[in-house]
């Protein structure tokens, strides 16, 4: 029984982590620019591919890893000042231009891959035990690697004068504008970030999920329903939310059927929205 309750343990905590990572930079991006990436999936697409093809070209897998968040943190970058800036004053518009800009990179990975799932091995590989129990050294790895970045996330907008810059555009545009902030070159610098978390999420979940061209749409809708539930314009409530969607995804399957599951997280989602809309945490900024 205890060794039962360890393990459901260790899923609800690596899985919560692996939300927590995709979640990130998908809560900066809707924190600082009141929009919902919808191509958000396909960048931690791209970063698992991008590890898949270092790995197939003969490099080692962690310098794929390592290269994923800088990759597709440019690819957000231009992003961002090719199509995403034109509709920050239409929400509903920049949904629908991610969406198709997400559509694009998916089909093309799927063109690139067919409708194979393609595994790629951990860096670390194997388990260690800890009484009757065998853990994955890499899911340890990739809860600890959540932790530094997220740490490190955080200090980086609290504690700097980028972050301070950020801060200061979330609250008021046109304040930091008079100020001399430039605040089209924080949202790149902003978006291209958010972008870059999810390519370093891709690299490190594609050992545990495997590279398939839909990979990222069950992230998104995870995503979109963390940001959901912790609260729509704190970065701190994006956090909380993928913590509570994480943990629900990671340990509902254990008591019912994986899409009954799928379904409960859901309604979940639409009861807490329901009785409390400005989600779990609800101040602006985080």
């Amino acid at each position: 029984m205890l060794d039962s309750l360890a393990v459901v343990a260790f899923e609800v905590v690596t899985f919560g982590a692996i939300v927590v990572l995709v979640v990130s930079g998908l809560g900066i991006i809707v924190s600082m620019m009141g929009i919902f990436n919808f191509a958000h999936g396909e960048l931690v697409l791209l970063g698992a591919y991008v590890t898949y093809l270092a790995h197939s070209l003969g490099l080692p897998v962690w310098a794929g890893m390592v290269a994923a968040p800088f990759l597709v943190g440019a690819i957000g970058f231009v992003l961002e000042r090719l199509i995403v800036r034109r509709f920050y004053a239409a929400p509903v518009a920049a949904m629908v231009a991610t969406y198709a800009v997400g559509l694009v990179i998916r089909e093309t990975v799927r063109g690139l891959i067919g409708g194979l799932y393609l595994a790629v091995p951990d860096p670390l590989g194997g388990s260690f035990q800890l009484g009757d129990l065998y853990v994955s050294k890499w899911r340890c790895a990739i809860v600890v690697t959540t932790a530094i970045v997220m740490a490190a996330s955080y200090r980086l907008l609290n504690h700097t004068s980028f972050g301070l810059e950020v801060r200061a555009s979330l609250e008021n545009p046109v304040l930091a504008r008079a100020s001399g902030i430039s605040t089209g070159r924080i949202y790149s610098a902003t978006f291209a970030f958010g972008a870059a978390l999810a390519g370093l999420a891709g690299a490190l979940i594609v050992p545990v999920f495997t590279l398939f061209a839909d990979l990222g749409i069950r992230f998104l809708i995870q995503g979109f329903v963390a940001v959901m539930v912790g609260g729509v314009g704190s970065f701190a409530g994006s956090l909380v939310g993928a913590g509570v969607v994480g943990a629900l995804n990671a340990s509902l399957p254990w008591i019912m059927a994986p899409v009954v599951a799928d379904v409960s997280v859901l309604l979940f989602a639409i009861l807490l929205v329901k009785v409390r809309p400005q989600g779990l945490v609800s101040k602006r900024g985080g």
